[in-house]
């Protein structure tokens, strides 16, 4: 599968570029289909968020998750949009906090480059960001837990290590 290549200004795309998925996620937190092995630690979820995750007119991040890193992508809506859920092949609007699972860090913030939203086509992005928004209707935030294989897997990228679970704090701004 191709991987689409953005200005780095733009860090979000470079980091979600790549290709889309058939999957619809569920709204829910999933379950970890395969449980680590018990020298592993117990598996992780959703981690906690900083400020006031309901106000949509601010910033919200991840911190630090617990545990081992989940094997599957897991989603959490923090607020419930309203309105028609976006599909695979509908271009999105958002704002977003991405961290890294392992210690929390911002790698990358649209909130950072001011408020204004960034939009992108969902069949354009790495296949976790893709089940991880479809479904999701506008004026909702929601916490998508991505495993490296919904990622990058071993791919090192600028400021993303080789092998790195990643969260994002999404808002749907709207569906193009």
């Amino acid at each position: 599968m191709s991987r689409l290549l953005l200005p780095t200004a733009a860090l979000l795309v470079a980091v979600l570029a790549g290709c889309g998925s058939t999957e619809v996620t569920p709204a829910a937190p999933t379950e970890v289909a395969d449980a680590p092995s018990a020298a592993a630690g117990p598996p992780g979820g959703i981690p906690a968020l900083s400020g006031d995750p309901a106000d949509l007119t601010q910033p919200t991040q991840a911190a630090a998750g617990t545990g081992s890193p989940p094997t599957e992508l897991l989603v959490e809506d923090v607020v419930v949009g309203t309105g028609t859920p976006a599909t695979e092949a509908d271009s999105v609007d958002v704002r977003y906090t991405g961290t890294l699972y392992s210690d929390g860090s911002v790698f990358d913030s649209s909130w950072e480059r001011g408020d204004a939203p960034i939009n992108f086509p969902l069949n354009q992005v790495v296949p976790g960001f893709t089940q991880g928004i479809v479904g999701m209707a506008p004026g909702g935030r929601r916490v998508i837990v991505m495993p490296p294989e919904l990622a990058y897997g071993s791919q090192a990228r600028p400021g993303l290590p080789a092998n790195s679970t990643l969260v994002f704090v999404v808002d749907l701004v709207g569906i193009s």
